[in-house]
This record gives structure tokens, sequence and C-alpha cells, in this order.
């Protein structure tokens, strides 16, 4: 795709597709003088290697921004360390462990090259991975940033969809990191905290529904259904106003609409942990109803995640597809993940050099709490971003001024 011609600033920027930037050294030396810009790419991350499982789950079933639990410090630890077995010998299928920070890198570093060309007064721009539940987490990337003298700090989240059990937990982290530190940052910070229908993303993901669709014979390709498979929540947090479900929605439907339709497609939901009610129909649920009513050709499409983890390669790949499909006598294949796909990275580089020239340091979204919301920590959040504003804009000035300084000296 080249996004010259679908994105407005693209015309005055560049003129060709930026993928083959990529072959090309870069205009700076990067990383030997000092970054301007960072962008902390966050995620909640996975486990690299079957060691680390347990202190992924302990960190995650810690976390008050994503569930809550009686005594939690204590029930928390004990339904981490009754898991881990379990979660151990999923990973141990998959190769060992999350290949999330792998592809996180990969699109990182590709993001960069191309933010450094076609946006150079805000060069040199660094990457930093910012994990919730697993190295490297958020806090210690975060240190990595000021020592690294960054100027602007984009919180850019990897859920194109926004749901406080997600990019909210990890924008909570920032803002208690630096309540805990009681003292200011040496960055003025932002946040990308949603974009759902990025034309980017929704080629991206088209793209991949067209590669996966491929997989069938032609004689029952027009037939195939599409399954868009989300993590799903449970019905509390979306009844508190949780966006999440709904931007999901505004994701598939401009894809369906990019490929006009050609097939048949539902929303289905995955990863529903506990007896609590969550967001319906589940994945598997969905597959036993259609390969029941004879539907067998499914299509299932990653449309929340942007690179492969445990919920793509084990539980979709495995369970559902080699498992589930082979019981239910389904012909089932998955669209390959976003990862390393050069129309996805050209669109993460659009959205940051967007989000430089918005001069806004939150979106109006962001500002807005859910009408139910009960977590102490969102509002104090909102209130640490929106606070950046004015740094912001004595940033933006500073350049105009010594401007004007220089032309008075002259």
């Amino acid at each position: 795709m080249n996004l010259a011609k679908r994105i407005p600033h693209y015309g005055k920027v560049l003129t060709t597709s930026m993928s083959h930037f990529w072959q090309q050294p870069s205009q700076f030396l990067r990383y030997s003088t000092k970054p301007k810009t960072g962008i902390l790419m966050l995620n909640m991350g996975g486990p690299e290697t079957l060691d680390g499982v347990h202190d992924f789950l302990r960190r995650l079933f810690l976390d008050k921004d994503l569930m809550t639990l009686p005594v939690q410090n204590q029930l928390g630890q004990l339904i981490a360390k009754r898991r881990t077995p379990r979660i151990q010998e999923q990973y141990a299928k998959i190769g060992g462990g999350s290949p999330i920070k792998q592809w996180t890198a990969i699109q990182g570093e590709r993001m960069v090259e191309i933010l450094d060309r076609i946006s150079p007064e805000t060069a040199p721009h660094k990457y930093y991975i910012g994990f919730r539940y697993a190295p490297p987490l958020t806090e210690n990337s975060i240190e990595e940033m000021e020592n690294d003298g960054i100027e602007r700090a984009i919180a850019f989240t990897q859920y194109p969809q926004y749901t406080c059990s997600t990019t909210g937990s990890s924008l909570n982290g920032i803002y208690k990191y630096y309540s805990q530190r009681g003292a200011p940052s040496d960055m003025i910070w932002s946040v990308i905290d949603r974009w759902p229908t990025h034309p980017g993303l929704v080629n991206a993901i088209a793209d991949r529904v067209k590669e996966g669709l491929m997989k069938f014979s032609e004689d029952v390709r027009n037939d195939v259904v599409i399954l868009f498979s989300a993590h799903s929540l449970p019905l509390k947090v979306v009844e508190r106003g949780d966006t999440y479900p709904g931007e999901v929605a505004m994701t598939v439907g401009r894809v369906m609409e990019t490929l006009n339709h050609s097939n048949a497609y539902r929303i289905v939901w995955q990863s529903k942990v506990g007896p609590l009610q969550w967001l319906a129909p589940q994945t598997d649920a969905a597959i036993r109803g259609f390969v029941t009513r004879g539907k067998k050709n499914l299509l299932l499409v990653p449309v929340a995640f942007t690179s492969d983890h445990i919920e793509t390669l084990y539980e979709m790949d495995l369970e559902y597809i080699e498992e589930l499909g082979a019981e239910v006598g389904g012909n089932l294949h998955r669209a390959a993940s976003l990862n390393d796909s050069p129309i996805f990275v050209e669109a993460l580089a659009d959205i940051v050099y967007n989000h430089l020239r918005m001069d806004r340091c939150v979106s109006s979204q962001l500002t807005l709490q859910c009408p139910g919301c009960i977590n102490i920590h969102c509002q104090k959040m909102r209130e640490f971003f929106s606070n950046q504003q004015p740094l912001l804009d004595s940033f933006k000035d500073e350049p105009e001024q010594e401007q004007q300084l220089d032309q008075r000296t002259n």
C-alpha cells in the first residue's frame, strides 16, 4: 500500500512508499547523538523463557487496574503459583516463550527509521518497549528514557482499541511511577491512546485476511466465514462504560468495507478466565456453532493483537484450529498476525508523525472517564498527562523564539 495516496500529509512529505527506506542507511547516526523524541511502545508483554512465567503471572494477578480480587496481595500470589505449571506447558508448545518482545523491537526499529526521515525536526527518534508484566518493564524503560535525555516522550499504546484493562493499566503505571518517585519528569509526555480506524491498520489487517482466504480452495473461498477474534472482557467492565467492544467493531467494520464485504463475518471473543460473565460469543463456542450449522470453512483473524503471542500461537493455532477443528470436523485457518507487515509499520510511523503535529498531550477520549469508573488512579492519570499541555506549548514555542532571537542578532 502506498500511504502517499491515502494520507494527506504524505503528498508533501513523501511521494513513494516508505518501505524502500528500510534498505537505505539512515540520514541520522541515530543514538550516536542524544535522541530527542522517545516513543514508549506499551503492551502487556510476555515471558521470554519458561522461568519467567511465574513472575509474569504474579505481576498480572497483582495488577488492580486489570482485575480486583479479595485480599489481592495474597490471592493473586496464590493464583499465579498454581497457574504457573499449566501456563509453562503452553509456552513450551510454542517454542518456550513469547515472541512479542522480538516483534515489538522489529516494529519499533523500522518505525523510527521512517520517522527520522519524514520528521527531521523531531529526530533523532528512539523507541523503547514498556511491558506491564514482563521485562522490559515500563518503569525501567522510563528511567532509561530519562537517562537518555529525551525531550518529547510519547506513550504509544500497541493496543489499537482502548480498554481500561490494558491501555488504561499501562498509562496508570506511568502515572504511578512518577507519583511514587515524587519528582517531576524531565520529559514532556503525550499519549497515543487508541487508533482503531487508522487506514494503515485497516489495510494491514485486510491484507492479512486476503492472504488467509487464499489458504482455502477456490471452490469454497467465497463461503468462508471470517471470525475476527479479540481478547474478551468481563461484562462488568463493559457495563462501566469501557469503549473496547465498540472500538473493536469499528476496526472490523472498516476492514470489511476495505474487503468490499467479500465474506460473511462475525466478531468473537477469546481468553475468558474465571466464573464471571464475559463478552460473547466465545471463539471456541462460535466455531462449534458454525460447524454444527454446516459452515465448516472458517478463517480466524486476530483483530486486537498486533503481533504473535500466546493468544495466537497457542490458543488460536493449537487449541482452536488444530484440536477443536479436528474434533468438530471444520476446515479452519488463521490469518497471519501483523508482525513485520510493511503496511503496518508504515502505519505506526504515520500515527506518531501525525501525533507530533497535533500539539495535544491527550485525546478528547482520554480526558473522559467511564461513567461507572471505580479506579481511583484513572482520574489522576488523566490529570498527569493533561498537565503536560502547558509544558508542550512552551516547548513548541522555543524554536520560534530562538529563530526570532537569531534574526534580531543578525
